[in-house]
């Protein structure tokens, strides 16, 4: 174990986190090829080793700080790129069931070489905008937790993301600065997707102190049936 390594499990050990060395095999297998995609397609503009580690792998894991990830099965990451926060979370809990949505079909053949390089089961790779994939019978509704790492402004977000929750379930957006504003502008798509804010939890990074927040919110009922609107309306004309 090198001193990247030693860093990455200290801190994933201060919040109860014990991570394999086989998992820690696979974290800088994982890191090997975004670093050597990247070179071919844009992936990250983190490239860096420790940045990687702490900046993508933990910031990707302190979901599973606030939510309790032993308890779930399914998981949606919505929008995930070069696969944040699912596949970390998936190293780290490794019954997950994971399905990633993305829309460009570059990222998806990067991230299906990335779970089968890993050795990963149950990670099903949709090519695809959230909004034709979130009217599809087998993920509509489905979802114990859905993610979404820094893809959208939050009245956006619920319409992309609460039709793949179950109701019951948790959409949990990972946000950088303050979300105050955005979850007030957020009210109304809340109230229309049925959802409920549970609880803002937040944080700072490790070794560069930037801001994290954790937007955790339940679905009380079914997606109604005019939800999602059709690929690119969300972002033009959001539920305000």
């Amino acid at each position: 174990m090198d001193e990247v390594q030693r860093l990455f499990t200290g801190l994933t050990s201060d919040k109860g986190l014990s991570l394999s060395a086989q998992q820690l095999v696979q974290y800088e297998t994982y890191f090997k090829l975004l670093v050597e995609w990247n070179e071919k397609m844009n992936l990250t503009g983190i490239t860096e080793r420790e940045q990687v580690y702490v900046k993508h792998f933990y910031d990707s894991l302190t979901l599973s700080f606030y939510v309790d990830l032993k308890n779930t099965q399914s998981l949606a990451d919505i929008g995930s790129g070069a696969g944040f926060p699912s596949i970390p979370l998936k190293i780290a809990y490794p019954h997950l069931k994971v399905t990633i949505i993305d829309s460009l079909q570059k990222r998806i053949s990067f991230l299906e070489h990335v779970s089968s390089s890993l050795g990963l089961t149950n990670v099903y790779c949709v090519h695809g905008r959230a909004e034709d994939a979130g009217v599809k019978p087998e993920l509509r509704d489905q979802f114990d937790l859905v993610t979404a790492r820094a893809v959208a402004k939050l009245n956006i977000l619920n319409e992309l993301c609460l039709p793949f929750t179950k109701t019951g379930g948790l959409f949990v957006a990972m946000k950088g600065s303050d979300p105050t504003a955005e979850i007030d502008e957020a009210k109304r798509s809340l109230k229309e997707l049925n959802g409920k804010l549970v609880t803002v939890d937040s944080l700072t990074l490790p070794v560069e102190q930037s801001e994290r927040h954790l937007i955790q919110i339940q679905k009380t009922a079914p997606t109604p049936k005019k939800y999602p609107r059709k690929a690119g309306v969300p972002a033009k004309t959001p539920i305000l």
